[in-house]
């Protein structure tokens, strides 16, 4: 993909505040063409916008926010559908985690690094420490 068209993806409209929006606006809103929305409909039980006369579909602002975190999988993270699918199921059996703890986390890259560092005693111990303390409170986020 070109630089000038990742840009555009990344420039979505603000989503107005109203309860519900018809096909069309969420194609706009989202960048996406309203057949690809009915076809998503099909493949992620996700996406479920109420029906109403004549099968006409009204979104939500959920059904709205869904439509774009699928667009940034499939578009800008280059999943496919059945990744899309299974990443999504993912984030939603997950408990709700703050990013703050996550964010402090080592890489693999600074945790190898710790590992053969030279044997330099108090900041090794203190390394593992911390990665010590990391993984636990990483344990305890999971139910026993």
């Amino acid at each position: 993909m070109r630089a000038a068209e990742q840009h555009k993806l990344a420039e979505l409209p603000e989503i107005p505040r109203k309860r519900y929006f018809a096909i069309g606006e969420v194609s706009e809103l989202c960048d996406v063409k309203p057949h690809v929305l009915r076809y998503w409909e099909q493949e992620f039980p996700q996406l479920k916008p109420a029906k109403r006369r004549g099968n006409r579909r009204y979104y939500q602002q959920d059904d709205v926010l869904m439509v774009r975190r699928i667009r940034s999988l499939l578009y800008e993270q280059g999943f496919t559908i059945g990744g899309a699918r299974l990443r999504l199921r993912e984030a939603s059996l997950k408990p709700a985690v703050s990013v703050a703890p996550l964010a402090a986390l080592p890489t693999v890259e600074t945790a190898a690094k710790a590992a053969t560092a030279p044997r330099g005693g108090v900041r090794r111990a203190s390394e593992i420490k911390r990665l010590r303390s990391d993984l636990e409170s990483l344990l305890n986020l999971f139910p026993k």
